[in-house]
């Protein structure tokens, strides 16, 4: 079996050391970078996972985050902000980037290895999970298309960039169109009850896919008090 790495891009040195000597207790390969100019010399491609500082030098965890969410060979890396920044817009601005998860310092390192687990958990479970909602590897309807082999959604024959977590979430609403879906369950299916979610989190992402996927924003409806759905 393949042991999963881990980047920790992070300034400060003497947390880093914890985190990656814990970690590696934990059985993971864990690499360091102590600025994000250093981590972008890194084969990012490579690692199953990155903890990312949002405060640190000229570039920031959230500049980045938009450089590996913008190249197709590192967009798909689940990514765990670890900041001190605990707004809540500040939260929902990463988790609109894509991220996976969120952690406030001061954090613990049991909290931070149980978040890891869970990110990790659920992302190598996806593909398996994206294909049981359907036996087609491709989702249709009408001229709209999701392609769940290579993560790519068509929309009129155009493709449309899609963060993650929204190719998830419009893919579980075309595999159960026709019905409304709890909001528990969109959770349960596309975000781990493990990990904490902002109540505005899906809504924040349905706003977005409506507004990516043009016409066809209008097949999502809004039943409110009990979820959403994706019309015939």
């Amino acid at each position: 079996m393949t042991t999963e790495r881990i980047l920790i891009v992070d300034d400060e040195e003497t947390l880093c050391e914890v985190l990656k000597l814990n970690l590696e207790n934990e059985g993971y390969d864990v690499d360091i970078a102590f600025s994000a100019e250093q981590a972008l010399t890194y084969d990012l491609k490579s690692y199953s996972l990155i903890l990312l500082d949002i405060m640190m030098g000229e570039i920031s965890g959230i500049k980045m985050a938009k450089m590996l969410k913008s190249d197709v060979t590192t967009a798909d890396i689940p990514i765990i902000f670890c900041t001190a920044r605990d707004t809540e817009d500040d939260m929902i601005m990463g988790l609109n980037l894509g991220a996976d998860d969120y952690i406030m310092k001061p954090y613990t390192v049991r909290n931070v290895i149980a978040r890891v687990k869970s990110v990790l958990r659920r992302t190598s479970s996806h593909k398996n999970n994206v294909t049981s909602m359907e036996k087609s590897n491709i989702l249709k309807v009408d001229g709209l298309h999701l392609d769940l082999e290579f993560k790519r959604c068509i929309v009129d024959g155009e493709e449309v960039k899609l963060a993650r977590k929204e190719f998830e979430l419009l893919a579980y609403l075309i595999s159960h169109r026709g019905k409304i879906c709890s909001r528990e369950q969109i959770l349960s299916r596309v975000w781990s009850d493990e990990v904490v979610v902002l109540d505005r989190t899906i809504d924040v992402n349905i706003t977005r896919l409506r507004s990516k996927i043009g016409n066809y924003g209008s097949y999502i409806v809004t039943r409110s008090g009990f979820g959403y759905g994706f019309r015939d």
